[in-house]
């Protein structure tokens, strides 16, 4: 079978919720280039929101990490279900699998071999070593090639002579969610632009404090006249599956009540939650994260805050952002005035 001749093909991206964002510019090619073909993607039960109503993929197959297990789900059912996917996977016979991601990932190209497809395209580990398999397809990085996440991913494609830069990326908000959000901007909509601010991070290193929040958002609203939606990841910070906000959060609001400042508190306990909430935002100011990535997809212009993170790699994609990343790797060193500067400056771009 020639790579031009392609039925069925399986994309596997089981990170977490802005790989698989920075990998939809990949999907898009894929169904430009074989509109007739069946085209899936094997994600995971925390990112596979990120492709709802995406018509690019036929179908999403989505696995529970053992992390994000329900409550009471036990370790051993959800690896049984897991199996079973990858078992019900390996009937399929796919035309070709394709590990997507931006370095060699062998457990995952081990995955793709179990599953028996035709064909595999991956990264590997390096190009002075023999193909282990005679279906592998690899694909080689230069070392210093400076490549964004979403052109890493995209660079996959060249074996199918699917070359150029990659689209914009792509997440579609769902229209009851957004509708839900929709009727409470009434209360806060004023003259000003509605910005949203995402108060969570994962990384220590990219969170900001509460106190630089209250006095960003206080100035913006005196100066500008904003409104502000805020998002944040829901949770008690000491949980140890799901840490989130809840407490920094209200605290955030009560001081806003009490200056006055119009606020719509956005609680989003599910990801197509989230992407129907930023979907409404004019602009957004927040951290290196997943729900960067996912405001980007949306079109929105960012302020984004990096810490100890590549900004090369993980800058946003395809929109107007202004970047701020302190010397010190730490998002908690940037001052608010330097944040305002920084949104000042993005509203008098072109």
């Amino acid at each position: 079978m020639k790579l031009t001749d392609l039925s069925s093909i399986l994309v596997i991206r089981r990170d977490n919720i802005g790989d698989l964002v920075c990998t939809t510019p990949m999907l898009t090619a894929l169904r430009q280039a074989y509109p007739q073909a069946r085209i899936a993607a094997l994600v995971n039960s925390y990112n596979q929101e990120v492709l709802h109503a995406n018509t690019d993929v036929d179908q999403v197959y989505a696995y529970t990490k053992s992390k994000h297990r329900r409550p009471g789900e036990s370790r051993l059912r959800a690896w049984v279900k897991q199996a079973w996917l990858y078992l019900n996977l390996r009937r399929e016979r796919f035309d070709l699998v394709i590990v997507a991601g931006s370095s060699y990932s062998p457990r995952t190209i081990q995955l793709a071999s179990w599953l028996a497809p035709r064909h595999i395209i991956a990264y590997g580990a390096s190009n002075t070593l023999p193909s282990p398999s005679e279906k592998l397809i690899s694909v080689y990085r230069e070392s210093n090639d400076h490549l964004h996440e979403v052109e890493a991913v995209f660079h996959l494609l060249r074996p199918l002579g699917i070359t150029g830069l990659p689209g914009p990326m792509h997440v579609f908000p769902d229209l009851a969610a957004r509708s839900r959000f929709q009727n409470y901007l009434g209360k806060i909509k004023g003259d000003g632009k509605l910005v949203g601010f995402h108060l969570s991070s994962r990384r220590p290193d990219q969170r900001w404090p509460a106190d630089k929040f209250f006095a960003l958002i206080r100035s913006m609203h005196q100066t500008h006249g904003i409104s502000c939606l805020l998002f944040w990841a829901p949770g008690e910070e000491g949980d140890p599956m799901h840490p989130g906000d809840d407490n920094k959060a209200a605290q955030l609001i009560a001081r806003l009540d009490r200056a006055a400042i119009p606020v719509q508190a956005c609680s989003t306990h599910t990801l197509r939650e989230l992407i129907a909430g930023l979907s409404l935002c004019d602009q957004l100011i927040l951290s290196d994260g997943g729900a960067l990535h996912l405001a980007a997809a949306l079109g929105k212009p960012l302020v984004c805050l990096f810490g100890d993170v590549n900004p090369e790699h993980w800058h946003p994609w395809g929109v107007p952002y202004k970047l701020l990343q302190p010397d010190t790797r730490r998002v908690a060193d940037l001052q608010p005035d330097m944040v305002q500067q920084a949104w000042e400056d993005l509203n008098a771009l072109p």
